[in-house]
C-alpha cells in the first residue's frame, strides 16, 4: 500500500509537482486547527474568568497525576531509553532518515546548534545554578547540607537533564523523520501511527492524535516560556531595580512574542538556525567564563566524578519511586520532568525531525543522544558545582538562601560572586531572550505544521497567530498561578501524549521490521544485467566514458523507455497493474501496482557530478560546472541503489527489471500473514 505520492528529491519516485501560481491564504487541517484553538479559547478564558478556582483545580490535578500515575511515567521513559538505544545500535541503525541517496541538510554545526537550542535552552538557564543548591538544601533522603547530600544533588540534577529527556524527544523525532522523508507521509504525529491503523490517519483517529499533540506542545512551550520571562524580569530587576512582578512578566512575554513574530517570518534557515546559533556562542562564553572565573581544577575533577556516578547509578535512579520512603519530592522534580519533556516532545521532536533529513538512525540516536547530554552535564557541572562550592567551601550561605527563597535569582546572584557581574548578568539575560525567542518560533513552526496536514510551507499569518497563542497561554497561566500553574500544566497535559508515544514506539518498530526484512530480500544479491555479456574492455570503457546530460536523456528515452514499456504490456497482458511514467526532468519510472500490499517501482533517473580534477586541464569552479558529467541512475522507493546502466543494452535492463521485481516478490511472500496491508513502504 503506498501511504502517498513521493517526489524525486525525497523518495526516489516522483510524483506530480504542486501547481505554480499564487500561494493560498490558508493551509489548515479544519478538524485539527479548530478543535486546538477552541479548547485552547475555552482554557484561556475560565483560567482568566475563574483565577482562584483555576489554581486550584491545577494544585489538584497535579497531585492526582502525581499520586496516581508517577508509575507510568516512569515505567514509559524507562521504556523510551531503552528503545532509542535498541534501536539506534541495533541493524536498523543503518537505515537513513530520508531516501538512501540523501544527505544531511544541515552541517552538524547547525544541527547541533539548533538541537540544544529547541531542547533545552531556557531550563539550563533557569536550573543551571538553582537545581543543585535546591537538592543540596532539601535532598529526597538523608540529611541535608553535606557533602553527601552535595554529590546526591549533582547526581539528580545530571540525571533530570540527561539522556532519559533526550530519549523522549528522539522517540518522536525518529518516528516523524522516518515516516516523512522515508515513505512521504505527512510530518505530522498521526504519521507515526500508519504502520498501525494505514489509512485511517487521515480520519478522526489522526485527528485526535495531532490534537493531542497541539495541546502538550503549546502547554509545554508555555511553561518554558513562563520560567523564561520570570528569570528575564529578575534579571532586569537585578541590573535596573524594575520590580520583578506580574505585571513586567506579562509585559516582557508581550515584547518577547512579537520579536519572536520576526524569527518566524523569516523562517527556519534564516531565523531559527541563525539565533539558534547565537545561542551556542553566547552559551559557550558563558560556560567557559565560569570554568576560568570558578574553581577550574574543582569542576574539571566534579565533572569526571558526576559524570561517573551518573553512570552507575543510571538503573537505579531510572526506576527509582521512593515507594519505601514516600516524599512530595519527586512530584515536584522526576515527575514534573518527565512530563515537561513528554510534554515539549511533539514540538522538540517534530523540530528535531524537520532538521535531521538525511542522517542515519544511528548517526541520529548518538548524535542526539551524546552531543546535548555532554553539553549539559558540563552546564550543570560547572555552574551547579561552582554553586555549592560557594556555599560549601567558600562560606557564601546567601546564595542557598536566596535561591530557597526565589530560584529565578539564583544565576543573577550566583554572578555576582564572580567578576565581571553586570556584564555576565546582561550576556546571561540576553540568552534567556534568544533562548525564548527560538523556543517561541520553532514552537509556532511546529504547532503550525500539525494544524495544517504537515504543509511546510504555510502563509506566513498562521505561523505568527501560534507565536501568539504561546505568548498568550503563557501569560494566562503565570497570571492564573505562577509557577505552580507552570508544572501542572506541563504534567496534565503530558499524560494523554504519553499514551501516544507508547503506541509511536510500537508502530516504528514494526516499521523498521519490515523494512529490514524489505532491505535482507532484495539486497541478498544484485544481478547486474551487463556484467555476464560484456568483456573487460567494455566494462572498464563504461567506468571512464563521463557522458553529458543530453546523452543521458537519450539513452533514458531511446533504450530505457522501450525497455520498461515492453515490461509493463506483457505484465498488463497477464492481468497485471503496471504503468511506465516520464517525469519533469527527463527521468523515468515503472509501477507495478499490488493493491493492499506494496507496490514495486523501478525508476532511472539522471544524477549530475563533478568531474575528477585529474581528468581536466582547466580546473576552476564555473569550468568544472559546466564540464559535470551525468550518470542514468536506478532508484527504488527507498532512494538511490548507486548504480548505473548507462549504455546497457535494452535486454540487460529488461533482465535488470526482473531480478529486481522477483526480490520484490520474495519481499511479499516474506512478510505475507506476519505484517498487515497498513504498514508502510
Amino acid at each position: 500500500m503506498n501511504p502517498s505520492e513521493p517526489n524525486p528529491d525525497s523518495a526516489g519516485k516522483p510524483g506530480n509537482k504542486p501547481d505554480a501560481g499564487r500561494k493560498p491564504r490558508a493551509l489548515i487541517n479544519p478538524p485539527v486547527f479548530f478543535s486546538s484553538a477552541v479548547l485552547i479559547a475555552l482554557f484561556v478564558g475560565y483560567a482568566t474568568i475563574h483565577t482562584d478556582h483555576a489554581a486550584q483545580m491545577f494544585e489538584s490535578i497535579q497531585a492526582w497525576v502525581v499520586d496516581t500515575m508517577g508509575w507510568f511515567y516512569v515505567m514509559a521513559v524507562a521504556g523510551f531509553v531503552v528503545f532509542t538505544i535498541l534501536v539506534g545500535f541495533s541493524s536498523f541503525g543503518r537505515i537513513k532518515l530520508g531516501p538512501d541517496h540523501s544527505t544531511p541538510d544541515y552541517s552538524y554545526l547547525s544541527w547541533f546548534a539548533m538541537l540544544f537550542s529547541a531542547g533545552m535552552g531556557i531550563g539550563l538557564m533557569f536550573f543551571g545554578v538553582a537545581e543543585p543548591l535546591m537538592h543540596y538544601a532539601s535532598p529526597p533522603t538523608g540529611e541535608p547540607e553535606t557533602v553527601e547530600a552535595a554529590r546526591q544533588a549533582m547526581r539528580i540534577t545530571m540525571f533530570h537533564w540527561g539522556a532519559h529527556a533526550w530519549a523522549i524527544y528522539a522517540v518522536v523525532a525518529l518516528a516523524l523523520a522516518y515516516f516523512s522523508f522515508r515513505h512521504n507521509l505527512p510530518l505530522t504525529i498521526r504519521s507515526a501511527f500508519y504502520p498501525l491503523i494505514g489509512r485511517h490517519i487521515h480520519g478522526p483517529v489522526g485527528h485526535i492524535v495531532d490534537t493531542f499533540a497541539v495541546l502538550g506542545t503549546l502547554f509545554g512551550v508555555a511553561t518554558s516560556l513562563g520560567f523564561g520571562v520570570i528569570q528575564v524580569g529578575s534579571g532586569l530587576e537585578y541590573m535596573f531595580g524594575l520590580e520583578s512582578n506580574i505585571r513586567l512578566h506579562i509585559i516582557l512575554i508581550a515584547v518577547i512574542t512579537v520579536i519572536a513574530t520576526g524569527s518566524v517570518v523569516l523562517g527556519l534557515d534564516s531565523g531559527i538556525r541563525r539565533i539558534s546559533e547565537l545561542n551556542i556562542v553566547l552559551a559557550v562564553g558563558l560556560l567557559l567564563f565560569v570554568l576560568i572565573a570558578g574553581p577550574t581544577i574543582f569542576l574539571l575533577q566534579t565533572f569526571v566524578q558526576n559524570t561517573g556516578n551518573y553512570l552507575s547509578g543510571f538503573v537505579s535512579s531510572t526506576f527509582n519511586l521512593y515507594a519505601y520512603e514516600p516524599t512530595g519530592w519527586i512530584g515536584g522534580w522526576t515527575i514534573f520532568y518527565w512530563a515537561w519533556w513528554i510534554a515539549w516532545s511533539p514540538f522538540v521532536g517534530m523540530f528535531i525531525a524537520r532538521v535531521s533529513r538525511g542522517r542515519t538512525i544511528r548517526q541520529f540516536v548518538t548524535g542526539v543522544l551524546l552531543v546535548p547530554v555532554g553539553f549539559t552535564f558540563m552546564w550543570m557541572t560547572f555552574f551547579g558545582g561552582t554553586g555549592l562550592h560557594m556555599v560549601m567551601t567558600e562560606g557564601i550561605t546567601s546564595l542557598a538562601e536566596t535561591v530557597a527563597e526565589d530560584e529565578s535569582v539564583a544565576l543573577f546572584q550566583f554572578f555576582e560572586n564572580l567578576p565581571y557581574s553586570n556584564i555576565t548578568a546582561f550576556l546571561a539575560t540576553m540568552l534567556v531572550v534568544t533562548f525564548f525567542v527560538t523556543s517561541s518560533d520553532s514552537g509556532s513552526l511546529v504547532v503550525d505544521m500539525l494544524t495544517s496536514g504537515g504543509v511546510g510551507q504555510s502563509p506566513v499569518w498562521q505561523r505568527i497567530f501560534w507565536a501568539l497563542i504561546e505568548g498568550l497561554v503563557a501569560a494566562v497561566l503565570l497570571y492564573a498561578g505562577g509557577l505552580g500553574a507552570l508544572q501542572t500544566a506541563a504534567i496534565a497535559s503530558a499524560l494523554p501524549f504519553t499514551i501516544v508515544m507508547v503506541f509511536i514506539c510500537w508502530g516504528l518498530y514494526r516499521a523498521l521490521r519490515l523494512e529490514t526484512i524489505k532491505r535482507n530480500v532484495l539486497h541478498e544479491s544484485r544481478t547486474l544485467g551487463h556484467t555476464s555479456a560484456s568483456s573487460w574492455r567494455q566494462r572498464l570503457q563504461a567506468i571512464m566514458d563521463k557522458p553529458d546530460l543530453k546523452r543521458v536523456l537519450a539513452f533514458l528515452g531511446n533504450t530505457v523507455r522501450p525497455a520498461l514499456e515492453e515490461v509493463a504490456k506483457v505484465l498488463r497482458e497477464r492481468g497485471q497493474d503496471a504503468e511506465v511514467v516520464t517525469g519533469g526532468e527527463g527521468d523515468i519510472w515503472i509501477e507495478i501496482r499490488h493493491g493492499n500490499e506494496h507496490d514495486f517501482y523501478y525508476h532511472v533517473r539522471p544524477r549530475g557530478y563533478e568531474r575528477p580534477a585529474f581528468a581536466m586541464d582547466d580546473t576552476r569552479p564555473e569550468r568544472m560546472d559546466s564540464l559535470k558529467y551525468y550518470r542514468a541512475e536506478v532508484h527504488f522507493k527507498e532512494g538511490g541503489q548507486d548504480y548505473d546502466i548507462m549504455d546497457w543494452s535494452k535486454n540487460g535492463i529488461i533482465t535488470d527489471v526482473i531480478d529486481q521485481y522477483e526480490r520484490h516478490l520474495g519481499f511479499l511472500s516474506a512478510i505475507r500473514g506476519g505484517a498487515g496491508a497498513s504498514d508502510p513502504e
